[in-house]
């Protein structure tokens, strides 16, 4: 056998060798069921993991944006006119989070933390001096101790000469500090010293800058990686007291801040969200791309905030057959010592549009106003996120109070939220990384494919050359006539001379 031939048979081998073993690879998918088995043994929530430190201590800067609504037509307000608001903000602020005595339990199948938030001011995002810039806006405190005492004549009563005696009306201009972080109100002030439970107090973030929003306990994902970052218990609690039916007192998905590897785009993101007394759900929207890294975007749908109508399953956040409110909205009185607040969307996004015609300066917009989480769906790493949310009042006429005489019920909005997150880019270079090795090692069947192929081009290479060769030797090694002669000759050229007897010569 000529070195040529092995040469053939080696690469034919070779060939079907690479090929038989790639095509093997990639029906079976072993490398890419490899590194999956491996992201999920990485990424839990236990101590040295790949996660764990940026899961205690998130590295990259959180703000959150505070807009305020403006009232500016009070008096023809309270004459019956529509309400005018106009838009200040935002009033931006650094969020430093981080998971303070953090434990771990349960052989490492779980861990508990509690979640601290700290606020330090950004002036240079924001539009204004946050101690001087006042907003004209419902006097939540009053309305909170009208709708404490109404239907009862004798409280009742009491309230309306308390309010008249302290000057306490049913709109309060404040700084917008004074309305964020606290102010002592007269009318509190004045229960505070009937009822020792009652703060004097207000705030809408009164005792949530530099808190922490009650123990956690979360699931590591050692044991089920769908698991990871999903909240077992809030506060001791596997469920809420807060409303009327078991599954709307449900604790649902993670608290926002870890989300399992391996998304899938027709999966539900569940996330648990104290603020909001509740869980809620997001689905996929759309692919989109952050820094170079892919990731899904997932929105809460319309049904998130549906009326019991639409969406039947929301009948237990009812707080009362009553108390039951239109799409788009959540009355949150339960979890607000009874106050009449209403969650939304900002400016009623994916509400009933008579809550956005109710109220003039209202002007929902997709880009400004959804709530969203874009993440990586290999990693489950959050690489963007906007959480939007509005606090609002039902104002309504309460009997006893003249100053509500005029009034209808309305969903008078107050401020909204805008906490928001892009990747930082050392994160964002380590989540590259990881995504390379992914893809390096979950496409190294497809190499060997290749392979395969280049090899399949040397032997057919091969193959035709020798073949040519060997056409060529043919033609070289064929009879072909030395002389003249031979072509005449009719035996073929067999020409044998004899000599005649009758020579002497012989």
């Amino acid at each position: 056998m000529t070195r040529r031939s092995c040469a053939i048979y080696a690469a034919g081998i070779a060939c079907a060798s690479l090929l038989v073993v790639g095509i093997g690879l990639v029906v079976a998918q072993v490398f890419r069921t490899f590194m999956h088995n491996r992201l999920k043994k990485e990424i839990v929530l236990v101590e040295g993991s790949r996660v764990f430190e940026s899961w205690k201590s998130p590295p990259p800067p959180v703000y959150m944006e505070y807009f305020f609504f403006n009232l500016t037509n009070e008096e023809a307000f309270l004459a019956g006119a529509k309400p005018q608001v106009k838009q200040v903000g935002p009033y931006t602020y650094r969020e430093y989070r981080f998971k303070d005595n953090v434990s771990m339990l349960d052989n490492n199948k779980m861990v508990s933390a509690y979640n601290f938030k700290t606020f330090v001011f950004e002036r240079e995002k924001s539009v204004g001096d946050p101690a001087e810039d006042t907003i004209n806006t419902v006097n939540i405190p009053a309305w909170a101790v009208m709708n404490k005492v109404k239907g009862a004549f004798f409280k009742t009563s009491m309230a309306a000469i308390l309010m008249n005696s302290v000057g306490s009306g049913i709109f309060t201009t404040r700084t917008v500090d004074e309305l964020l972080w606290g102010y002592e109100d007269p009318l509190l002030a004045r229960v505070a010293a009937r009822s020792p439970e009652v703060d004097k107090v207000f705030g809408l973030m009164y005792k949530k800058n530099g808190t922490d929003s009650g123990e956690f306990v979360y699931h590591t994902g050692k044991q089920n990686s769908m698991d990871y970052g999903r909240v077992d218990t809030w506060k001791g609690q596997r469920t809420l007291t807060f409303w009327t039916s078991n599954q709307s007192n449900s604790i649902n998905g993670s608290d926002g801040s870890a989300f399992h590897p391996l998304l899938d785009r027709n999966e539900r993101i569940y996330i648990f969200t104290p603020d909001l007394c509740r869980s809620i759900h997001m689905e996929f929207e759309k692919d989109v791309e952050v820094k170079g890294i892919p990731a899904y975007r997932f929105t809460p749908p319309r049904s998130v905030f549906a009326s019991k109508e639409e969406n039947p399953a929301n009948e237990g956040f009812c707080v009362s057959p009553k108390e039951c409110l239109g799409t788009g909205l959540l009355k949150v009185s339960p979890c607000r010592n009874g106050a009449p607040v209403v969650a939304s969307f900002p400016h009623f996004h994916l509400a009933d549009h008579k809550y956005v015609a109710a109220i003039g300066g209202m002007s929902p917009k997709t880009e400004h106003h959804q709530t969203f989480l874009d993440l990586n769906p290999t990693t489950g790493v959050i690489v963007r996120a906007n959480k939007r949310a509005q606090i609002n009042m039902l104002i309504e006429r309460i009997s006893g109070f003249p100053k509500t005489r005029v009034l209808n019920e309305t969903i008078f909005p107050i401020m909204f939220i805008n906490e928001s997150v892009v990747i930082d880019d050392v994160s964002a270079a380590r989540v590259h990384k990881l995504l390379l090795i992914v893809t390096v090692v979950s496409n190294f069947p497809l190499l060997i494919v290749g392979l395969g192929g280049i090899t399949l081009l040397v032997f057919i290479l091969l193959l035709f050359r020798a073949r040519k060769q060997k056409t060529s030797n043919e033609e070289d090694t064929s009879y072909s006539p030395v002389s003249d002669k031979e072509k005449d000759d009719p035996k073929n050229g067999t020409y044998i001379s004899l000599t005649p007897k009758g020579d002497p010569q012989a």
